[in-house]
């Protein structure tokens, strides 16, 4: 019990233990500790690359690869109608959102199909590949509109993510008037996670410095 108290608290500061001790004829009945400082949050980004939302996306990546210094790891991914990691197209080069997007349609797996958005598969794909880089240290901040294209949202993916993270945020650049419309899922994700309009660049960055805890 005293070895994890001792853990949890951190190591002995011996100066400290001395001064207070000189209260006491010089007996250190109550040792000092040194306060641990608390660990770099780690960041996972999850975002839609499809249409219109891959230019938010691709922001989002470098304002994170901007801020990467405040976060002890990072881990990306990138999806369209199949998932994969990208962390290495974001965390090297040169911030370039269009080159940044160029190249992640390239060179990662995010297309099998027809090119249309896939929400529940690549959620799915997420929980059963890489559900390991969410722990309780992690943000999680997953960007799209949310549409879906009449397929299952998978919300039960969304839940095994937030049951992991530290926490999780959904960024929208669609209207709130609009998450009920159309193919929407915004709603139903909105009831398992955060969910932010987020439109401009401007309401971008606001939301990704006021929410991640750096």
């Amino acid at each position: 019990a005293a070895r994890r108290k001792r853990t949890t608290r951190g190591q002995i500061d011996l100066r400290r233990t001395l001064r207070r001790s000189l209260s006491t004829g010089g007996v250190p009945l109550r040792p000092a500790y040194r306060h641990r400082r608390p660990g770099r949050p780690e960041i996972v980004l999850l975002c839609d690359l499809s249409g219109s939302v891959a230019g938010f996306a691709n922001f989002t990546m470098l304002l994170v690869q901007a801020l990467r210094d405040q976060f002890s790891k990072i881990r990306v991914f990138a999806f369209v109608d199949s998932a994969d990691e990208v962390t290495h197209l974001v965390t090297t080069g040169t911030a370039d959102p269009e080159h940044l997007g160029a190249r992640m349609l390239s060179e990662a797996a995010l297309v099998r199909w027809d090119g249309h958005s896939d929400y529940g598969g690549s959620l799915r794909q997420f929980t059963e590949n890489w559900l390991d880089a969410v722990g309780p240290r992690t943000s999680v901040l997953i960007l799209g509109d949310a549409r879906t294209n009449g397929g299952d949202p998978n919300l039960d993916a969304v839940r095994a993510i937030k049951s992991r993270a530290r926490h999780v945020y959904w960024l929208n650049p669609e209207r709130r008037s609009l998450w009920s419309t159309g193919d929407s899922a915004a709603l139903e994700y909105a009831d398992v996670v955060e969910m932010h309009e987020c439109r401009t660049v401007q309401q971008l960055s606001a939301l990704v410095t006021r929410l991640l805890p750096v």
